[in-house]
């Protein structure tokens, strides 16, 4: 079977149960492979957290502004695939968090996702990948909580899947093309980095560099 996999979207709801099916979107599904001790315990602390949205701080006000831009630009392109403002700023403010916590292009991410996909929350892919990143449930086993459902928490399937890439683009010491393949489980195959790289070329703005904030994360609920 080639990279590029068939993803059957289930229609909406955390359930999953007696729910429609939507049209079908490109996913793949990363392999499952042995971890050293050390490599489980930092990804597992790297997906750690408690699940409260992220909280955007910025050192200056033209960096603010230059956010603004971009998170508009963004708004704008993503208007057709989630058409209620609040939803896509909370969805785009958590993937510019997440991707720069990785240390990761947010532009590049933003390609995965639509390639993965296509920005549907309750995807899942023929081989049980789920949600924006196509998460595989083993990584809940692996360095989680072994809570397979969470992977359909918005925060939780970003954290993993900008965790999980960046894992991979250290394992191929920053070769982003071998990178890709891993992270669909196709490695050394072109059609899907191609296409991510593609997409990605959709997402790039003037603003994203000068709008870099400083990551913190929102305080602890209290109760």
């Amino acid at each position: 079977m080639s990279c590029r996999r068939r993803a059957w979207l289930i229609g909406a709801g955390p359930a999953l149960a007696g729910l429609g099916i939507s049209p079908a979107a490109q996913a793949g599904g990363q392999l499952e492979e042995p971890l050293a001790d050390s490599v489980r315990t930092a990804l597992a602390a790297a997906v750690a957290g408690n699940g409260a949205p992220p909280r955007l701080e910025f050192v200056s006000t033209e960096a603010r502004l230059a956010h603004l831009r971009w998170l508009g630009a963004m708004s704008d392109r993503l208007a057709r695939r989630k058409p209620d403002f609040n939803v896509r700023r909370e969805f785009l403010e958590t993937v510019w968090y997440e991707s720069r916590r990785a240390g990761l292009d947010t532009a590049l991410v933003l390609g995965l996702i639509e390639v993965e996909s296509g920005f549907r929350k309750y995807a899942i892919s023929v081989v049980g990948a789920r949600s924006y990143m196509q998460v595989m449930p083993f990584w809940a086993r692996t360095i989680g909580d072994g809570d397979a459902s969470r992977l359909f928490h918005m925060q939780t399937n970003l954290r993993f899947g900008c965790v999980i890439l960046r894992h991979y683009l250290d394992r191929e010491r920053g070769d982003l093309f071998m990178a890709l393949g891993r992270y669909n489980g196709s490695r050394g195959k072109a059609p899907y980095p191609n296409m991510v790289m593609a997409a990605r070329r959709r997402w790039e703005h003037p603003d994203a560099v000068t709008a870099s904030p400083v990551l913190a994360a929102a305080p602890a609920p209290t109760r």
